[in-house]
């Protein structure tokens, strides 16, 4: 009688594993931060600097250039342009994230868009431009179809 329910019991058991699994495979999940308890970030309003360490990176741009990921990732995570320009003014400069590469430097600047979306949008500067690399959405999980 037993040996009929084993069948049940291994897809059961094969069940719990499969959500273990997919619950731990990426590690704890991070806390959001809240605006007061960002660490280890620079904050530079854009009214007070333009200039960030000598380096090119301006927040007072008039163009700004997304790439195709970027606007991949804006419409996947319902993040429009002016949410983008309102991060680029008053977003904080999370100076343990830039990146530098043979392209040039980029700058992750984090904060609440007006909606309270808590956001990472990451700028490149060219020329006289800004390049928007990428948008990231600290607190959900988007699924997204960008390569």
């Amino acid at each position: 009688m037993i040996k009929k329910y084993i069948p049940y019991i291994l897809l059961l058991a094969a069940g719990f594993l499969f959500f273990y699994i997919k619950k731990h495979q990426r590690g704890p999940l991070p806390q959001p931060q809240h605006s007061s308890e960002v660490i280890s970030t620079e904050h530079y309003p854009a009214e007070n600097a333009s200039v960030i360490n000598n380096d090119s990176f301006n927040r007072h741009t008039t163009h700004l250039i997304f790439s195709k990921h970027a606007r991949c990732r804006t419409e996947c995570r319902h993040i429009d342009e002016t949410e983008v320009k309102e991060i680029l003014e008053i977003g904080i400069l999370n100076s343990t994230k830039i990146e530098a590469s043979e392209k040039g430097k980029s700058y992750p600047l984090e904060g609440f868009t007006h909606d309270k979306q808590h956001v990472r949008i990451v700028f490149a500067p060219k020329n006289e431009s800004l390049i928007v690399v990428t948008v990231i959405d600290l607190d959900n999980e988007w699924p997204c179809d960008c390569k």
